[in-house]
């Protein structure tokens, strides 16, 4: 199991009024190169970094902020969610600094302009109520359960009971992930409860003994119980063998417009501290 953290989540719009502030506020008695950092690597660092996207990345990104401006008193840095398509977006638009996806980029997203920095790997859990009697599902059987294809557990030896979809918003990394590695592209059923963050697919699903969703491995928590993939655990030592289907990359976006602050934290990411912290934290090491 995963400790729970309790992470901030706002919605775009929110994220761009913030930022709006941000500028005003510069442009008021601060020197002119703040946000940037200096060629001299022991100068202090100071200003304000805006990180936006993937909600499974957002808990990762605020713990390393956290311990950046530890390090770096003068520098702010505001992580907020949205989902892995509104990350490629805030950072082509300069709404963001750097942006966040919890899957590899579409070709459309890299003509725009954006370079994908792998810094963790995580796995997708895909989790029931803990009082559900099943354990372990092919993928065809989680294939078939989300197309809507089978409706009811006891077609998968579980209880005479109808099952309860959740996933995940269209522009959710997460939810592309799953559609590569399981769906095969084919279409999530439309009776499908529709969840904006990890934390809501996990919410629903516990407090339904009938759902089923999927996660972020590193947001797993007791209030759910993770299924074995073709009788493969979800667990760490899967992911790092291998044998463990649902895995995917977490990126951080940026473009050839990425301050020297921002590209400072990035390479802190990268770092063996910041590797340290992705590892703590639930994901796996890209080092």
């Amino acid at each position: 199991m995963f400790k729970e953290k309790v992470r901030r989540t706002a919605s775009f719009a929110i994220l761009a009024i913030l930022l709006l502030g941000t500028l005003i506020f510069a442009g008021c008695g601060t020197d002119e190169n703040s946000g940037q950092a200096d060629a001299n690597p022991n100068a202090a660092l100071s200003g304000t970094i805006n990180i936006a996207g993937s909600t499974s990345v957002q808990p990762f990104s605020e713990v390393l902020a956290e311990e950046f401006m530890k390090l770096h008193k003068d520098v702010q840095i505001n992580v907020q969610g949205g989902g892995s398509s509104q990350g490629v977006t805030a950072v082509v638009s300069g709404v963001a600094d750097i942006g966040a996806a919890s899957r590899e980029l579409k070709e459309e997203e890299i003509a725009e302009g954006v370079a994908p920095i792998k810094m963790a790997i995580d796995g997708i859990a895909i989790v029931v109520h803990p009082d559900n009697s099943i354990g372990d599902l092919s993928a065809d059987q989680v294939k078939s359960i989300y197309t809507g294809n089978v409706t009811n557990w006891k077609e998968v030896g579980g209880a005479d009971a109808t099952i309860t979809v959740v996933t995940r918003e269209e522009s959710s990394g997460t939810r592309d992930a799953f559609l590569d590695i399981i769906m095969a592209k084919e279409e999530i059923t439309s009776s499908a409860i529709v969840q904006n963050s990890t934390g809501a697919v996990r919410t629903t699903v516990s407090g339904d003994p009938n759902a089923i969703g999927y996660i972020s491995l590193a947001s797993l928590n007791e209030e759910v119980k993770a299924l074995d993939i073709d009788s493969v655990a979800a667990s760490v030592e899967n992911i790092k063998n291998g044998s463990y289907l649902l895995q995917r990359p977490f990126h951080y976006i940026t473009t050839d417009k990425t301050s020297d602050l921002a590209q400072a934290f990035i390479d802190f990411t990268l770092s063996d501290e910041g590797q340290r912290i992705v590892e703590e934290e639930g994901a796996f090491s890209v080092n």
